[in-house]
């Protein structure tokens, strides 16, 4: 090779190299700007928006509307804080529904669960609302995700046969999770049992923190109406029996056994002993916290009224947000809403785990 193209090829190495090193030096030593990323980050893990969902009633248990955010006053730990959002409007909603399907909800109680729960899907919620179903007896078992066709819903509701124990409260602990990833800001989980719980895991202040740390509003719908044995079903006889022979006479209890056809805590399909009737402070425990409440009835036939008015409460709430001034610290706040008018009943969640 002659001297110049060696020339030439040794320029033009020495300029790609210079290339490079400024290319290196600009990047170690160059200013970073944060981005656009970063700065949210940054004010999302500084500022705790706290959403209220507010029920106002008046002295006949009537909703309140026309309320205006003057209206209203909120404290957390007892200071008031300044609203930064409010709506009257109808928000959308993610809603759980988890049933009972207990030996005890067998016959007429299924059936008027069935039916009140269809109107409730197709007459009562709004076509946007997305709902997910658990049913629970021995275990809590999903039986519909996250869907706004109603036609899944309704079937799987069609296909329940009632059997076995009741662990409520590991169905509520499974459904939380879930029903948090709903797509709306607004998520509720309605409940609906006839019984105590005598197969969850979970114990009641276990579930009770976990229900805190959600925004979930619960709604539960208890049945507390005498229990009437199918055909097929005969009592346990725990004692000697009341009636002449031929009936039999259970066996000695043995120390650490149950009796046949009972397992720890539990029934046998379709019998209810009088520790196993629906425990109404258990559920006021999950609701009251959320913002949601308890409803008992007597015959299983009011179950219709009783959705239609869970229904019509969802689609009549007040919707309050502010900034907390609390840092996370994992700690329970108290939430208190107040309205101009004192003899009106206001019902909202009872505070938030700050974590």
């Amino acid at each position: 090779m002659t001297p110049a193209p060696l020339r030439r090829l040794f320029l033009t190495a020495l300029a790609a190299g210079s290339l490079v090193a400024v290319s290196v030096y600009g990047q170690q030593d160059a200013p970073q700007r944060p981005g656009p990323v970063n700065d949210g980050f940054r004010f999302k893990s500084g500022i705790e928006l706290i959403n209220v969902t507010t029920t106002v009633v008046d002295a006949s248990g009537r909703f309140v509307a026309g309320l205006h955010q003057e209206d209203f006053t909120v404290y957390e730990d007892d200071q008031p804080v300044d609203l930064t959002q409010f709506s009257a409007d109808r928000a959308p909603v993610s809603l759980g529904i988890a049933l009972d399907t207990s030996g005890s909800m067998a016959g007429q109680k299924i059936q008027s669960a069935q039916s009140a729960l269809d109107r409730f899907l197709y007459d009562l919620l709004d076509k946007g609302d997305d709902i997910f179903l658990y049913r629970f007896s021995n275990t809590p078992v999903l039986l519909q995700g996250w869907t706004t066709d109603r036609s899944l819903i309704s079937r799987a509701l069609g296909r329940l046969s009632p059997s076995g124990g009741t662990a409520m409260y590991d169905a509520v602990s499974e459904a939380l999770p879930l029903a948090d990833s709903g797509q709306h800001k607004k998520k509720a989980l309605l409940i609906i049992s006839d019984g105590n719980d005598t197969s969850s895991r979970i114990e009641m202040r276990d579930l009770k923190q976990q229900i805190r740390q959600s925004e979930m509003l619960i709604y539960a719908v208890g049945i507390d109406g005498d229990f009437q044995p199918t055909e097929h079903q005969r009592p346990p006889q725990a004692q000697p029996p009341r009636w002449p022979t031929p009936f039999p006479v259970a066996p000695p209890r043995v120390p650490g056994r149950f009796p046949v056809g009972l397992s720890q805590g539990g029934n046998p399909a379709g019998w209810r002993r009088n520790d196993d009737r629906v425990n109404i402070s258990a559920l006021r425990d999950m609701t009251d916290d959320s913002g949601g409440r308890t409803e008992i009835v007597r015959d299983p036939r009011d179950l219709n009224p009783a959705t239609a008015s869970i229904a019509d409460e969802l689609s009549k709430q007040y919707t309050l947000a502010y900034v907390s001034p609390i840092k996370r610290d994992g700690r329970w706040h108290t939430i208190r809403v107040e309205v101009r008018n004192s003899s009106y009943r206001v019902r909202a969640r009872r505070g938030y785990v700050a974590s």
